[in-house]
């Protein structure tokens, strides 16, 4: 499949966030030297520290050592897979990021690391995304891992907090890719990250899973405590990481557990504790393990106060099918703490089985949505199961007036406009002239409000993070690039490694020195002369070396390059 074929497949609200890989114009020569650099070094140091599937995993999911990955490449490999990929431009929201792997979409960053950040980059790009999460894709287990965790991942209530940090590192990561920001800019970012990190609320089950993800998906290991194996793509991906993480001594390894989620981790520094899986399908149970806990799986008075304290959009199902979906503001328990009436502000939608009910999206319901929980006395069954016939025994008639009294003591009395039914079952009723009271007489809903919409249904079964149509509801809206580094190419550069290229195929050493001659600073330059060994005149070899050597000892961060070099 195409880039734009593959665009095309996605839901309509993912794909404003998908962006075009224009290789010719994205992927300088530099950018094709830094990559072969990377790779052929990251390649040497995991062909025994990471589980033996990788590099059977680059080769098998498109991804050459010579050159930058072209996700049309990687796209006719990942088809083999049942996998996509489509490129983005750096962060994307968590739960977006969730719903693509759900899809069995990965994805890629387009941008290519700078020169300055070899070692580590503070923004996602195509080494990490590609190098680092797609080659085990061909391992079945763990394929089927990753997967679900999108699917798990979409359901997770996130914070407000959480929302802010992503904007946080966002631009944290934005500021540190861009040239020329002053310092002081940048650590207010950092600072501002760092006061979200340690405020003292408790951590959301979306921050919950990103914890566990890290620690499995971005920095696991797999095996045994005396025996394992590179698996995590933030270590894949690091020249320096995936060295210093196998010494004992500096980095503390634990066998991993659903009790991984306790664990906060650093994304600026190295990692001092790394988990390590017995196996791919180990990493399922312990996420099924986690999953049980979620308030989509718990349900009831006690989901519904996570998705209260977290401030953020979320969804409650009812047994009947029904899915209202806001921020929940108020939730009314009865003496044994059963939720019989629920209360969400601003935009609300009403959904069954994820598809919005006609004339019940967030243009209906903008000032929010309350609804009753439970079953009705005198009512052996679900008001749901009840067909029209038995309505009316029940002196439920459209267009006359109808007192609907609760167990719990909530009564809604008005005159019945409208029964909304799906599948042969009564999911919202809506009423005119409407008041709505709790047991102690507390006025719920009054008529001056309007028509008064009531979900029906006898329990709240699950309550998940996000809207329940996300296509009629989209919460995220993508972010136009803030990034400054990829304007036109500096053509004397491009000319520079070009020069030194050609010297593969018999290209002119003169014009290979030249280049050396007009770029004296450039490590990377003489490193591409270094890499081509025999097809490079040994003049021009001895020269290279010498002159990176030198550059060595007056640069401090070039000591990390040429040690990997030894």
């Amino acid at each position: 499949m195409t880039q734009e074929e593959v665009v095309a497949s996605l839901p309509a609200h993912l794909r404003p966030f998908v962006q075009v890989q224009d290789y010719a114009q994205r992927y300088t020569a530099q950018d094709q030297a830094l990559w072969r650099f990377i790779m052929r070094h990251l390649v040497q140091q995991l062909r025994v520290t990471a589980h033996p599937v990788y590099l059977e995993g680059l080769a098998r999911t498109g991804i050459a050592l010579d050159h930058v990955p072209s996700i049309d490449e990687m796209n006719a490999c990942l088809a083999q897979l049942g996998w996509r990929a489509v490129v983005v431009d750096g962060f994307i929201p968590p739960a977006i990021f969730m719903e693509f792997q759900a899809l069995r979409v990965l994805v890629i960053a387009l941008d290519m690391r700078s020169v300055d950040h070899v070692f580590y980059t503070p923004a996602p790009d195509i080494v990490h995304e590609a190098a680092g999460h797609a080659p085990f894709i061909v391992d079945v287990d763990y394929a089927e891992f990753l997967q679900r965790f999108g699917e798990v991942g979409m359901l997770a209530i996130a914070s407000q907090r959480d929302h802010a940090q992503y904007e946080a590192i966002r631009k944290l990561s934005i500021l540190k890719e861009t040239p020329g920001v002053q310092a002081s800019v940048i650590a207010a970012a950092e600072q501002a990250l760092t006061e979200l990190q340690e405020a003292g609320e408790a951590p959301s089950e979306a921050a919950l899973l990103a914890r566990l993800h890290w620690w499995t998906v971005e920095y696991g290991l797999v095996g045994d405590l005396a025996d394992y194996r590179i698996f995590g793509a933030g270590l894949l991906s690091s020249l320096g990481e995936s060295r210093h993480c196998l010494d004992d001594a500096r980095v503390r390894k634990i066998p991993l557990t659903v009790d991984a989620v306790a664990c906060p981790y650093d994304i600026t520094r190295e990692q001092p504790q790394l988990y390590v899986t017995r196996s791919c399908r180990h990493l399922s149970q312990v996420l099924e393990e986690f999953a049980a806990t979620m308030a989509h799986r718990v349900g009831g008075a006690a989901a519904l106060r996570r998705a209260i304290a977290a401030g953020t959009v979320c969804t409650a199902t009812y047994d009947s099918g029904v899915q209202v979906s806001g921020c929940f503001s108020e939730l009314l328990c009865d003496a044994v703490g059963q939720a019989i009436y629920l209360q969400c502000e601003g935009p609300s939608q009403l959904a069954f089985r994820g598809r919005e009910m006609y004339g019940h999206g967030t243009a209906a319901h903008s000032a929010g949505f309350g609804s009753p929980v439970g079953k009705l006395k005198d009512f052996t069954r679900c008001l749901s199961d009840y067909s029209v016939d038995e309505l009316q025994a029940h002196d439920i008639r459209m267009g006359e007036r109808v007192c609907l009294e609760f167990l719990s003591g909530i009564t809604v009395r008005g005159q019945l406009h409208h029964v909304l039914r799906q599948e042969h079952r009564n999911l919202v009723l809506s009423f005119l002239d409407c008041t709505v009271t709790d047991l102690q007489g507390n006025v719920l809903f009054e008529p001056g409000q309007g028509r008064y919409d009531m979900a029906v249904g006898g329990a709240i079964t699950a309550v998940s993070g996000g809207s329940a149509d996300r296509e009629k509801y989209p919460l995220y809206q993508p972010l136009a690039s803030t990034h400054t580094q990829h304007a036109a190419p500096d053509p004397t550069l491009e000319a520079a490694y070009q020069a030194v290229l050609a010297l593969g195929q018999h290209g002119n050493e003169a014009a290979a020195a030249a280049a050396l001659d007009e770029r004296p600073d450039d490590w990377l330059l003489r490193v591409e002369v270094l890499a081509l060994g025999e097809r490079a005149p040994a003049a021009l070899s001895a020269r290279a070396e010498r002159e990176l050597q030198a550059l060595g000892t007056r640069r401090d961060e070039l000591h990390d390059v040429l040690a990997l070099m030894q």
